[in-house]
């Protein structure tokens, strides 16, 4: 693993395999802090669920991670009793049918939620969350650049 930034806002780092993400995962749960919403972002393929099924593991999650394209929800139970909620926001057609579906109270349930494909709702965020940018180096290795966001802070122009 190689650490290449890290401060209070951003920190930055590459694996070259499962296991060196797996191993990254309790620094990462450092820096997140209490941050209970995970943006994932990265192109098609580029391990988004993935990366949860591994922080599911770190985690202790009783059901398998898979991918929520189809359901656009997924819930999951730790071991120690917490739910997690995995969103995929692809297939939907607007954010009119994210709010029907009740997003909002999941969002602020107090539970971890993984959010991919976030563009697709940008009016339906929280104000912060932890932004998860993933990009594909070759077919074994990710670089990941984790930031901190609040949107109700005015960024200086």
């Amino acid at each position: 693993m190689f650490t290449k930034e890290t401060n209070s806002d951003v920190l930055r780092f590459e694996c070259h395999s499962p296991e060196e993400t797996t191993s990254f995962l309790g620094a990462l749960m450092d820096f997140a802090q209490s941050e209970q919403i995970w943006l994932l972002e990265g192109d098609m393929g580029a391990g988004k669920t993935t990366f949860v099924r591994q922080v599911g593991e770190f985690l202790g999650f009783v059901e398998s991670v898979q991918s929520p394209t189809f359901s656009i929800v997924n819930e999951y139970r730790s071991n120690s009793g917490k739910i997690y909620y995995h969103f995929d926001f692809y297939r939907i057609n607007s954010e009119r049918e994210a709010f029907e579906i009740g997003v909002e109270d999941y969002f602020y349930s107090g539970n971890m939620c993984f959010i991919e494909w976030s563009s697709r709702i940008p009016s339906l965020l929280p104000e912060s969350y932890l932004q998860i940018k993933i990009d594909s180096i070759n077919e074994h290795s990710r670089a990941y650049t984790i930031t901190h966001k609040n949107t109700a802070i005015k960024q200086p122009i």
